[in-house]
C-alpha cells in the first residue's frame, strides 16, 4: 500500500514537473523542472527495483542536460550578466526542487528500511537485472536501440549544423594547394650584395 501511494505521489509529481518544462517561460525555470523529472523517473525505476537505469538516469541525463544548456547559453549569446543578476530570483524555485527531490530519496529510502514496501521477489542466485536488461535490448530489441542510434546521431549532426558559424578571421589550411607544392616553391634562394662600411 506504501509503495503504491508513493508511486502515485511520484508519478503526479513526474507529470507536473514534465508539463512545466514545456510550459515555462524561462529557461533556467525548465532546466529545472527537467532535472526533477529526471529525478523523478529515476526514484520510480529505485521503486521498480532497477537501480541501474535509476542511477544512469541520474548520472547521464541529468549531468548531461545540465552541461548542454550551459552549451545552450552559451551558444545563444545570452547576456551572462543579466542572467546573474537574477540568480536570487532562481532561488526559491531550486530550493524547491531541491526539497521534492530530498523528499523523494527519503520516501523511497524510508519504505525499503520500514518494511512497509512490497518484499523482494525471489531471484536465482547471481541473477543481474543490469545483465538481464543488457541480454534484452540486445537480442530482443535491437532493431529498436539502432534506430535509437541513428536518430541520436542524425540529431548530432543537425545541432552542429545550426550552430556553426563561419568566422572571417580565422584561418584555416587547404590540404589540396599543400599537396600541389614543389620543391622548388619550398625554399628559394635571394642573393643580396653584403653591406659595406661606410
Amino acid at each position: 500500500m506504501f509503495e503504491a501511494a508513493v508511486f502515485y505521489v511520484f508519478g503526479a509529481i513526474l507529470l507536473a514537473s514534465a508539463l512545466a518544462v514545456i510550459t515555462a517561460r524561462n529557461p533556467v525555470h525548465a532546466a529545472l523542472f527537467l532535472v526533477l523529472s529526471f529525478f523523478t523517473a529515476a526514484a520510480i525505476w529505485l521503486l521498480l527495483r532497477a537501480e541501474f537505469l535509476a542511477l544512469a538516469l541520474v548520472v547521464v541525463y541529468v549531468g548531461a542536460v545540465m552541461v548542454l544548456f550551459l552549451f545552450v547559453v552559451m551558444m545563444l549569446d545570452i547576456n551572462l550578466e543579466r542572467l546573474r543578476e537574477g540568480f536570487w530570483q532562481y532561488l526559491p524555485l531550486g530550493a524547491l526542487v531541491g526539497v521534492l527531490m530530498a523528499a523523494e530519496m527519503a520516501a523511497v529510502l524510508y519504505g525499503r528500511w520500514s518494511g512497509l514496501a512490497l518484499p523482494a521477489r525471489a531471484v536465482a542466485p547471481g541473477y543481474s537485472n543490469t545483465k538481464e536488461l543488457g541480454r534484452i535490448l540486445y537480442t530482443d530489441y535491437v532493431l529498436a536501440f539502432q534506430v535509437a542510434a541513428v536518430v541520436l546521431l542524425v540529431a548530432i549532426v543537425a545541432a552542429i549544423s545550426l550552430t556553426l558559424r563561419r568566422r572571417k578571421d580565422s584561418r584555416s589550411q587547404d590540404p589540396s594547394q599543400q599537396v600541389r607544392a614543389r620543391r622548388e616553391e619550398r625554399v628559394r634562394l635571394v642573393s643580396m650584395p653584403s653591406e659595406k662600411d661606410a
